[in-house]
C-alpha cells in the first residue's frame, strides 16, 4: 500500500515513483559496482550501439546526454569514471575533433548485460500490478509516460521582487 496521500498531485506521484525507481535500480546494480546514473549511461550506450538501431555505431557524449536526459557535463564526468574502471572507451570523433565517441569495452558489455537483466526483473515487479510488461495497461502507461516526456517544460522565471519594491517602481 502506498504511503502517498490520496490527494497527492500528479507531480508529487511522479517524483515519488522516480525516487522509488532510482533507489531500487541503485540497489540492484550496486553489486556490479554501478550507480543508477552509470547504469542509465551504460544501458543507453548498449542500446544505441546495437546494429539495428538508427545510430548503430558509437554515439558521442552529446547524443548520449540527449538520449538519457542527463546533463552533458555529468555524462562527461560519468564517462571518465567508467573509462577509468575499464567499462567504456572514449575516443575522439574523426569527423568532429571536439566530440568524444563512447563505446563499451568487452568488460563493460558483460557488466551492462548483467545489469540490464537485473533492472528488467525490477521492471517486471514494478509493472506487475498493471498486468506485467506485456499487458495492455502497461503499454498504455508507457504511452502516457512518452506523452509527458514530450510535453515542453520551460518554467517561467520567478519574479523575486517584493511587493514594496514593485510599489516603489
Amino acid at each position: 500500500m502506498s504511503t502517498a496521500p490520496e490527494n497527492a498531485t500528479a507531480g508529487f506521484l511522479v517524483w515519488r515513483l522516480s525516487m522509488k525507481w532510482r533507489v531500487a535500480v541503485d540497489r540492484a546494480v550496486a553489486p556490479l559496482g554501478m550507480t543508477h546514473a552509470q547504469y542509465s549511461l551504460m544501458a543507453s550506450l548498449y542500446g544505441m550501439s546495437l546494429p539495428q538501431t538508427p545510430t548503430g555505431t558509437h554515439p558521442n557524449q552529446r547524443r548520449l546526454a540527449d538520449h538519457t536526459g542527463l546533463e552533458p557535463l555529468y555524462v562527461s564526468k560519468l564517462a571518465r569514471a567508467l573509462e577509468a574502471s575499464g567499462l567504456i572507451a572514449r575516443t575522439r570523433d574523426p569527423d568532429d575533433p571536439r566530440a568524444i565517441l563512447l563505446s563499451l569495452t568487452e568488460q563493460g558489455h558483460d557488466v551492462t548485460k548483467r545489469a540490464i537483466k537485473a533492472v528488467q526483473e525490477l521492471l517486471d515487479q514494478l509493472l506487475e500490478p498493471l498486468g506485467g510488461q506485456d499487458s495492455a495497461r502497461a503499454s498504455r502507461f508507457t504511452r502516457e509516460l512518452l506523452t509527458l516526456l514530450d510535453a515542453p517544460l520551460d518554467p517561467a522565471p520567478l519574479d523575486l521582487t517584493t511587493k514594496n519594491e514593485k510599489e516603489q517602481s
